[in-house]
């Protein structure tokens, strides 16, 4: 079986442009997933995978030989490190197909406004799919959510919802935290289906969308403190609906 071992291959330049450019992502609406847990991830969700790469030393590996099937693209260690962005990279990546799937208006959902690290809108992607919302809707200014460090942050939780690069459609509830004067969050009409809005780490949610909620919801905290990380905010709300939901 053929390795591929230079930079200049036209596949392999390919690669390492779905794994750093986000323009070129949505543009070809492909995305690079790295490791074992993320492809078998993808394909328990039947998301189309256009590509497997699998390191040659490890189709020894029997979780990555499964994996890979018949018919992977084998390539030497240091072209697949050139390509990932991982510290320690996996053994096996694909390419996929980015899934275009269309919202559940019966379900919750999720408004990020300008969350820019990558770590944290992967970490909410991932709050979001454990706590049973439908759909993540996203304007401009965040962190691209195909890109390869929200794809590890978000551990899967991808390929359980439907991910949209816009703004939430006109006449959905929306539903903001804020730091003070808000509902406190067990007193609050949780009411599905809703919309939570989660602003950036430094500005928070925007006055313009804080008017249009619905509902502006605010966290208990020890005296003193001011606030949470975005992430965490968002765990405890999402978590404080979805047992609502399930009582």
């Amino acid at each position: 079986m053929t390795v591929l071992r230079s930079r200049e291959n036209p596949k392999v330049k390919r690669w390492s442009r779905l794994a750093r450019d986000g323009r070129y992502r949505r543009k070809e609406g492909r995305a690079l997933i790295e490791g074992p847990h993320l492809v078998a991830a993808a394909m328990q969700r039947k998301i189309e995978i256009v590509a497997l790469l699998v390191v040659e030393d490890e189709l020894a590996n029997p979780e990555i030989r499964t994996l890979a099937g018949k018919a992977p693209t084998l390539l030497s260690k240091s072209l697949f490190r050139a390509i990932v962005e991982a510290e320690n990279p996996p053994g096996i990546a694909a390419e996929i197909a980015i899934p275009t799937g269309t919202p559940d208006e019966k379900a919750d959902s999720v408004f990020l406004e300008g969350v820019q690290d990558a770590g944290n809108v992967g970490a909410i992607i991932r709050s979001a799919a454990a706590f049973g919302i439908g759909n993540i809707y996203f304007d401009r200014n965040c962190a691209d959510p195909w890109s390869p460090k929200v794809l590890r942050a978000g551990m899967g939780g991808h390929f359980q919802l439907s991910i949209v690069e816009k703004s939430p459609p006109d006449g959905i509830r929306l539903v903001c935290t804020v730091p003070q004067k808000g509902v406190l969050l067990e007193k609050a009409d949780l009411t599905p289906p809703l919309c939570w809005v989660f602003g950036s780490e430094g500005k928070g949610v925007s006055p313009e969308v804080q008017l249009n909620a619905a509902l502006r919801v605010t966290i208990p905290m020890a005296p003193g403190t001011e606030s949470l990380n975005v992430a965490a905010a968002a765990a405890i709300c999402l978590n404080a609906a979805y047992r609502r939901r399930e009582t």
